[in-house]
């Protein structure tokens, strides 16, 4: 973990616990990786942020070039820094500003993955529900959601590997619908149908803030393969690449689709839809081929949840090497899957579902968007202003870092005002949760410094030997 002048002394590793990871845990290359940040970005979100969207008029549209630059900047960001310091978000953020933000951070963005854990699988029960009504019960859909969530548990405890080629496969399938509806705009528009009627909205910054704030939620992902680093073949190379590839793909699609879907769907209906795609797409190709694309937004959904699920351990199995969690989340299975941390979040994102199962889908996704939006904006901000230091101090030299780091922390500033007062005050708030837990770790690491032989058995893999 050093930058590319001088050895950074971090602050919390007394010593590192399996700082290392054996050659047959690095299991994703290019493509699984881009998949992977693809796969992440590419979820629920774009299937229902039409209906979020709507009454914002041609103000999302807006919001969703500045949107896209925003995160290519931060995508570059990440990919820049993984060329100069090794071991991901985490480290460049304590590198340059010490163990206790770093820990901060990052335990921030675990909230932002649980709450997504939570939101994702009922996302995709929401789309199924278009083609099997009876799962949108009351007491069905929180029921069918947790099932799904442990299913794609099952899937990523069978290693990266797994996980990685279910992303591909997802990633793949996920695509057909957003073709069908451009596909569908694109023959209306060629027959000279005009548009659906939309809602007139005039253009203001303080709307196109608000609609950039959910559009970024769809965003969210361009950090996954920095997370996901001690999984990544020749990391040096695969994680630059994916973390800029990915965003550029996603954000090429997510403008078409947006304008395809408010071409073909009225606001007014659109913004009542649980399934915009589906609704949008069915009175071309008949209800068959609507609840065809639901099924697809639906797999969609999972392969995010499956992606996210993968993170959902990444993040705790590093927080637990470097010392910031208890090593008992450091332990792997066979494979090197992190399986304790990836219990632990499903466990928190099946009580996030119980209780909110009685909001409605609509309410509850938009709430909880806005709230790992700005969970996953502290991560932001702190890479984004951890680089400006490290060039500061002289650390890093890069003239491309500086430039995209500073608009990078510019349009992550600027999204924490779009977000609004009330979700931000729930975000931080549950930032706060990771307070105690802090010094409780740093209290745990003082009574078993003097011990590394135990820290190293409770570290390794399951059935193994320290």
């Amino acid at each position: 973990m050093a930058s590319s002048a001088e050895p950074i002394p971090t602050g919390i590793i007394d010593p590192p616990i399996n700082a290392d990871p054996a050659a047959s845990e690095r299991q994703l290359g290019v493509t699984m990786a881009t998949a992977l940040v693809v796969g992440n970005m590419i979820g629920a979100g774009i299937f229902l942020l039409p209906a979020l969207l709507a009454p914002f008029g041609a103000n999302a549209i807006y919001a969703w070039g500045i949107t896209i630059a925003g995160a290519l900047f931060l995508a570059a960001t990440f990919a820049i820094l993984s060329a100069h310091v090794e071991g991901g978000p985490f480290v460049y953020v304590e590198e340059a500003f010490g163990s206790e933000v770093a820990f901060v951070v990052m335990w921030s963005y675990l909230i932002s993955v649980w709450t997504a854990l939570a939101i994702l699988p009922i996302a995709a029960v929401s789309n199924l529900s278009h083609i099997a009504p009876v799962l949108g019960a009351p007491i069905v859909a929180p029921a069918a959601s947790i099932l799904l969530l442990w299913l794609m548990w099952l899937v990523n405890a069978s290693g990266a590997r797994a996980a990685g080629a279910v992303q591909v496969v997802t990633t793949v399938l996920k695509a057909l619908p957003l073709i069908v509806i451009l596909v569908i705009a694109a023959i209306y528009l060629g027959r000279g149908i005009p548009p659906a009627d939309q809602t007139v909205v005039p253009a203001s910054g303080s709307a196109i803030a608000g609609a950039a704030a959910l559009c970024l939620f769809s965003m969210l992902g361009i950090e996954c393969a920095s997370i996901s680093t001690d999984k990544v073949k020749d990391p040096h190379r695969t994680i630059p690449i994916a973390s800029v590839l990915g965003p550029a793909i996603t954000g090429a699609i997510y403008v078409g689709v947006t304008w395809a879907v408010f071409y073909l769907l009225p606001s007014a209906e659109a913004a009542k839809s649980p399934s915009p795609f589906a609704d949008a797409a069915q009175p071309f190709l008949g209800s068959f081929a609507g609840s065809a694309i639901a099924a697809f937004a639906a797999i969609s959904a999972l392969g995010c949840l499956n992606g996210w699920t993968l993170c959902a351990g990444e993040i705790p199995l590093k927080l637990a090497r470097d010392g910031a969690l208890p090593a008992w989340f450091g332990k792997t299975t066979g494979p090197g899957t992190p399986v304790r941390a990836q219990v632990v979040a499903c466990v928190v994102a099946t009580l996030l579902v119980v209780s909110n199962y009685s909001r409605s889908l609509a309410g509850m996704f938009a709430f909880i968007t806005l709230i790992s939006v700005v969970s996953t904006l502290v991560l932001y901000v702190g890479c984004s202003a951890g680089a400006l230091k490290l060039l500061a101090g002289g650390r890093i030299r890069s003239g491309r870092l500086a430039v995209c780091a500073a608009l990078g922390l510019a349009f992550s500033l600027w999204a924490f005002w779009g977000a609004g007062l009330e979700p931000s005050l729930w975000g931080l708030a549950l930032v706060a949760t990771g307070i105690p837990v802090w010094f409780a770790v740093r209290r745990t690491r003082r009574l078993t410094a003097t011990s590394p032989l135990a820290a190293a058995q409770e570290a390794a893999p399951e059935g193994s030997s320290a």
